[in-house]
Order: C-alpha cells, then sequence, then structure tokens
C-alpha cells in the first residue's frame, strides 16, 4: 500500500483536518480490544467492546525509540456540535519503539468512550518523541487540542493514527 493509500481513510473521516494536519504514516500500529476487535479506519464498534483499555502494539524502529500515544473524541459532546472538541481520553508516553503501550508510561487513564448522540470518532495518533520523559501531562480531557499538544512537546507530526466510531447502544441494538 502506498503512503498516500495508508492516510487516505483519515482523510475521508475528516481525521486529518479536523485533527491532525496531513502526514505519511510510518510506524505500524494495532489497537486491539477485547482480544480481537482489531481497530480499523472507520469501522464501528458498540460501545461494549471498548469499554476495557485496548492493547495497542507498535512497529516501530528499536526499544531505544519513544513514542506518545494519544486516543481522543473530536465529536463530544455531539457530531453536529462538538463544543467539547476534542475530548481526550487516553494518553501514554515513553513507549518503547517495539512493544505494546503497556511497557509506556499513562500520563491520562483511559476513559471508556460512551457516545450519547451521534456517531462519535475515537481517534488514536502515535508521535515518536524526540527523547524519553520529554512530554508533559495534558491539563484537560475536554477542549483538548491534538495539534497544540503535539507542538508544545515538539512530537512533530504524527508516525501513525487509526479510528473507529462508535454511538450508542439502544435497548433494540442490544438484543
Amino acid at each position: 500500500m502506498s503512503s498516500r493509500g495508508a492516510s487516505e481513510p483519515l482523510a475521508v473521516g475528516r481525521v486529518i483536518g479536523e485533527v491532525v494536519d496531513s502526514f505519511i504514516p510510518s510506524v505500524k500500529m494495532e489497537v486491539i480490544y477485547n482480544g480481537s476487535k482489531q481497530v480499523s479506519n472507520g469501522h464501528e464498534l458498540m460501545p461494549a467492546v471498548v469499554a476495557a483499555q485496548p492493547r495497542v502494539e507498535i512497529g516501530g524502529e528499536d526499544m531505544r525509540s519513544a513514542y506518545t500515544l494519544i486516543m481522543t473524541d473530536p465529536d463530544a459532546p455531539s457530531p453536529s456540535d462538538p463544543y467539547l472538541r476534542e475530548h481526550l481520553h487516553w494518553t501514554v508516553t515513553d513507549i518503547p519503539g517495539t512493544t505494546d503501550v503497556s511497557f509506556g508510561m499513562e500520563i491520562v487513564s483511559y476513559e471508556t468512550p460512551k457516545p450519547v448522540i451521534g456517531i462519535h470518532r475515537y481517534v488514536f495518533i502515535l508521535y515518536k518523541q524526540r527523547g524519553r520523559q520529554t512530554v508533559k501531562a495534558p491539563t484537560t480531557r475536554d477542549q483538548f487540542n491534538t495539534r497544540m499538544f503535539s507542538s508544545e512537546n515538539g512530537l512533530g507530526s504524527p508516525v501513525a493514527a487509526v479510528y473507529f466510531n462508535a454511538q450508542r447502544e439502544t435497548a433494540a441494538r442490544r438484543r
């Protein structure tokens, strides 16, 4: 797959534009919920499936590299009026390059997605750090700004991103 093809679903889903600027993915990242549900761009996952923190595997350069993972909801509290944009769900820093996020340092704990109105996008964005312990914890979950956070921490462009959609489960859909 060409590098252009890798980021196309992110542009179609308005992740590129609303959350991050255009970038060329350079690191493999897999986000897996419940042991087997892999996140694919634009696919829907039920809130029950994403209740527990996912396993995130990174295929970085080597163990000396450090990465930061951000999970954000640009559609909070509703896609038609996202005045809390973005809502920060999770931040992990100092993740060694060829491992999973459990080896990193969680600086903002995982918050379960609970969309109330409409279909929300939940975006995982991975950045390569300049060095270890160079990323400061964000001060707020609401009105978080991925671009500003990246800039303030010298993270540059993302190296990987993936997103899924989720909406409130109605009684009829739960049956």
